[in-house]
């Protein structure tokens, strides 16, 4: 088992890498700095550009700062990666102003924050603080550059499709002109409204400033690095399986999600960076198939059976959680014409696969520190 997830991970890593080889060659001899870079969207944005500069040595390498507070640990992929000398761990809190010695950085990604609901809800302060106070102080940084005479760093922050809070039917698949609809004072507000705000930050940074920022807006990523504990769907249905117990569903099964495996994602992010234009935003994600929770269940029952022989049932419980299904949308798929036309993304591993790829990850990557 072990084999096949190294294999699933390096094969994704490659795939990336072929993908954006345009882009990273662009990126060469820069210094990228990495937000929130110990968590689940970082294990593969740290590891791509490393894995290119592996495939590229006669090229100038691709510095990567990991900015993190580390509250969880250093996870071990990154303890691993971190004695390449193009990496810099740096273990910061990002609501506070960087120390002036780090950088000066050619790339922003600001990936920090908690996207989990079950820990957002539980830490709905600090999830604020990460998505505004922590932006601005980035932005602040990425402006303070550019009046330095340093070129302007491209800038990319992560928003959510939490955004759209629970789209009509006319509106799904849901394109980036929808304005969305979307509780401020409700449980999942901390976050879906710090995301929206962090927005506005971004595009009135970008017009006032003439600075290069953009926005992904990412839509159910799910595969390599995303812990077990994460709380999210697919963790928690992996833990009951590797447990060899029934499929618990948390609702009536009903609500749906389209659902794109983080390899695709990751190549939409930096293509986004890269090329995606000032102040704008952009859907990442799959338009199909969306599926049920029950169907998603039913699909990793199926496939846990035919690797391992599991053979538990899917069943219906209530969560613990009062306000687990609060605010709840009950339906999620991007419209990524957008993205297709404008960044040539262009999703490919169908989530049966992506769903097979990220149980062989699991099955040797079952530790994880909870947020």
């Amino acid at each position: 088992m072990m084999q096949a997830a190294e294999s699933v991970v390096r094969e994704d890593l490659d795939r990336i890498c072929d993908s954006l080889d345009t882009e990273f060659g662009r990126m060469a001899g820069t210094n990228v700095f990495i937000s929130g870079g110990a968590g689940f969207l970082g294990y593969y944005l740290v590891q791509a550009l490393l894995q290119w500069n592996g495939r590229n040595s006669d090229s100038k390498a691709i510095a990567v700062t990991v900015c993190d507070n580390f509250i969880r640990g250093v996870p071990e992929w990154l303890g691993k990666v971190g004695a390449d000398p193009a990496v810099t761990l740096l273990r910061h809190d990002i609501t506070t102003a960087l120390p002036d010695e780090a950088g000066p950085f050619d790339f922003f990604i600001h990936a920090a924050s908690i996207a989990s609901p079950t820990f957002y809800r539980l830490h709905p302060i600090e999830t604020m603080d990460a998505n505004v106070q922590g932006l601005r102080l980035l932005l602040d940084r990425a402006r303070a550059q550019q009046t330095a005479s340093h070129a302007p760093a491209g800038f990319l922050f992560f928003s959510s499709s939490e955004i759209y809070g629970d789209p009509p039917p006319d509106q799904i698949p849901t394109p980036e002109t929808y304005r969305g609809s979307v509780s401020c004072t409700g449980p999942r507000a901390c976050y879906d409204e710090s995301k929206r705000y962090g927005e506005t930050l971004c595009v009135n940074f970008a017009r006032q400033f003439g600075l290069p920022i953009t926005v992904a807006r990412p839509f159910n990523n799910y595969g390599p690095g995303l812990k077990l504990t994460d709380r999210r769907v697919i963790p928690d249905f992996v833990t009951n399986i590797l447990a060899g117990n029934d499929l618990v569903l948390l609702s009536d099964g009903s609500p749906t999600r389209t659902f794109c495996y983080v390899a695709d994602a990751v190549i939409g992010y930096f293509k986004i960076l890269m090329t995606g234009a000032a102040g704008e935003a952009y859907n990442i994600g799959t338009e199909t198939p969306e599926i049920s929770m029950s169907d998603l269940a039913t699909t990793l029952a199926e496939l846990a059976h035919k690797e391992w022989g599991y053979a538990g049932k899917v069943i219906k419980s209530a969560s613990p959680e009062r306000e687990y299904l609060t605010d709840n949308p009950q339906r999620r798929c991007p419209s990524i014409a957008k993205a297709r036309s404008k960044l040539s993304f262009s999703p490919e591993v169908s989530v049966e696969e992506g769903l097979r790829r990220t149980l062989l990850w699991y099955s040797v990557n079952r530790e994880g520190v909870s947020a």
